[in-house]
């Protein structure tokens, strides 16, 4: 993903919100980072076209987002999902709660997708 092609106000912007991650971002980079994960390469807040996404592992071309309740049905999401499955990311998602609640089952989800290119996500 060249730099260049990022819009300068995305990168800034995703640099504020590396600063102020919500609890759930916080908690599941903890276990993403350093490649703390299976050895598999993280990165949090980047910018992807005209989205910033939560997470992203380039290798497996793969999108982890996490969701508020006002992600519910959300068209936006939607709309940002269909971007992302067009440059070629399979995009999975999580409520916030489901992060706090039950880590390790996300962070084995996460795995096993990261692991298996042919598993399709299910929202």
């Amino acid at each position: 993903m060249p730099h260049h092609s990022v819009v300068p106000r995305h990168r800034r912007f995703a640099r504020v919100m590396r600063r102020a991650p919500t609890e759930a971002e916080e908690r599941l980079w903890h276990e993403l980072r350093d490649r703390r994960l299976d050895r598999l390469k993280f990165r949090r807040q980047v910018p992807v076209g005209r989205f910033i996404v939560d997470f992203v592992c380039l290798d497996a071309r793969l999108v982890v987002e996490l969701d508020g309740s006002q992600h519910g049905a959300s068209r936006t999401d939607a709309a940002r999902t269909a971007e992302l499955q067009r440059r070629g990311f399979r995009v999975l998602r999580f409520w916030n709660d489901e992060v706090l609640r039950e880590l390790e089952a996300v962070r084995d989800t996460i795995l096993a997708y990261a692991r298996d290119g042919d598993l399709q996500p299910w929202r």
